[in-house]
């Protein structure tokens, strides 16, 4: 059978860790009080099986029958792991190797299935375990290899199946842990016990720098924890809580979060319920923060109370510079209230807003907000999946003359996208025979009265043979005669020429 440690509920994570699994060989000296010889041959046995993920089997009585390690081996695997990682490649190499051994023990020692990616991956600073299926007892073995290690530095454990038990090994491990800056646990079915033990962690923590927990089926119980763990702190740089079931109340311990945290800058809570009453609250965080850089609300339920609390948010705030709203139920209205804070801010540069019931009536208000507002940094909207018309294209032309770097997704019907070309055909036309669009005005105003009529100019292209189909010039009539005078006044377009 195989033989593994398996904790009582009432054991503590230490004990978990190294009293229950004895003192393994190899982990600085220390070696475990009853593992057995292993000799050359069934060294290279259990290697071959640890590649092919087979664990070691036998029974209990078994592994007590064989012999004890030598005294000499003991000194050898010490001096093994007290050797300078920083020395040259053979000694790095040597370091990697008693590292895989410690993992192979563990695992043993555990009863659970080697990894094979964690040995092939070795020495690097990132560690990438996801999907993998190690499960709680995996996550054991990993926990009494790494509580030591000083390479890792991101650790990748999303999708494996953890639950709050690895988690509480996690943890454990990581209070003896200085070099890990970035955890993954996503996916996990951590749920409220795994949340509880996380939040813990959190209040003693000096080095995770960036967590991710998407898709724990935490609820706004669990989301509390969280919140009350990170009120003061200032490491957690990076959050993601996405893929939940955070509802008002956890909208209201979010924001309460927000209004005292001093570290978080990027926080990504899509795919949540947060509506009504707790996005109210998260608002009325975020207007008081002063280090959120990035935040993700995508997924939510956004409509038109949630717009004009975020848009009273945005005329205080003066961190943010990344908005995703995508998703949400932001139509023409909503845009509007947002817009009374888009058009007081002076930090956001990227604002999303793709999948929403928006208008070109709302793509229309947001670019004309923007473009009103001359200390606006907005740089990129995303607005793909609305189909503007050809007055929003217009304007947005002339919106990047003053501001060049300004990108806007958007879609546009292929008779928009043809009437809005117009324009740039008869420019072109004109620079190839080296005249200006004045010039060509001038030529048609005989009388110098800075004034021509709409047929006279319609006659003219035809006659000059400038590639224009009929609705494009018809556009570019309306572009000219804006009031509907039949009469153009050519000196306003001489910036054009």
């Amino acid at each position: 059978m195989v033989y593994g440690i398996v904790l009582n509920e009432s054991d503590t994570i230490r004990s978990g860790l190294l009293a229950d699994t004895g003192r393994l060989p190899g982990s600085r000296g220390v070696m475990m009080d009853q593992w057995e010889e292993i000799s050359e041959e069934e060294e290279e046995e259990e290697q071959q099986l640890s590649d092919q993920s087979v664990l070691p089997t036998g029974s209990q009585d078994q592994l007590e029958d064989e012999e004890k390690p030598t005294q000499a081996q003991e000194v050898n695997s010490g001096d093994e792991w007290d050797t300078d990682l920083e020395t040259d490649n053979a000694t790095n190499e040597k370091q990697c190797l008693s590292c895989a051994e410690l993992y192979l023990q563990a695992c043993w020692w555990t009863g659970s299935v080697p990894v094979s990616s964690f040995r092939r991956h070795l020495g690097e600073a990132s560690l990438n375990l996801n999907h993998y299926g190690v499960g709680p007892l995996g996550a054991k073995a990993l926990a009494i290899v790494l509580q030591n290690d000083i390479v890792v530095t991101n650790l990748e454990l999303e999708d494996n199946g953890l639950g709050a038990e690895g988690a509480r090994y996690m943890v454990e491990m990581l209070q003896t842990n200085i070099s890990i800056q970035s955890l993954n646990l996503s996916n996990n079915q951590l749920h409220l016990e795994g949340a509880h033990i996380i939040s813990k962690m959190l209040l003693d923590n000096y080095y995770i720098k960036s967590l991710k927990l998407s898709g724990n089926d935490f609820d706004d119980s669990a989301v509390k924890y969280f919140a009350d763990a990170l009120k003061g702190d200032y490491v957690v740089k990076e959050l993601d809580l996405s893929h939940n079931r955070f509802c008002n109340t956890g909208g209201e311990h979010l924001g309460h979060m927000l209004a005292t945290n001093v570290g978080i800058e990027v926080l990504n809570l899509s795919w949540n319920h947060l509506r009504m009453g707790g996005a109210v609250a998260l608002s009325a965080g975020l207007k008081v923060n002063s280090t959120l850089k990035q935040l993700q609300l995508s997924w939510n339920g956004f409509g038109h109370i949630e717009a004009e609390s975020l848009g009273q948010a945005l005329k205080q705030n003066s961190t943010l510079v990344l908005l995703d709203l995508s998703s949400n139920s932001i139509d023409d209205q909503a845009a509007t209230l947002l817009c009374q804070g888009l058009a007081a801010n002076d930090t956001l540069r990227v604002l999303k807003l793709s999948h929403n019931p928006l208008t070109n009536i709302g793509a229309l208000t947001l670019l004309k907000t923007i473009t009103n507002n001359m200390k606006s940094a907005v740089e990129e909207i995303d607005i793909s999946t609305v189909f503007v018309c050809e007055a929003f294209v217009e304007l947005l032309e002339k919106a990047r003359q003053g501001r060049p770097a300004l990108d806007v997704r958007h879609s546009a019907m292929s008779s928009v996208t043809r009437n809005s070309s117009a324009l740039q055909i008869f420019q072109k036309f004109l620079e190839e025979r080296n005249e200006s669009i004045l010039d060509f005005f001038q030529a048609l105003d005989k009388e110098g009265t800075t004034k021509v009529s709409t047929a006279a100019f319609r006659k003219a292209v035809k006659a000059a043979n400038i590639p224009l189909d009929q609705r494009q010039l018809e556009w570019l009539i309306r572009m000219f005669d804006k009031k509907c005078t039949a009469t153009i006044i050519y000196s306003q377009f001489a910036e054009l020429s």
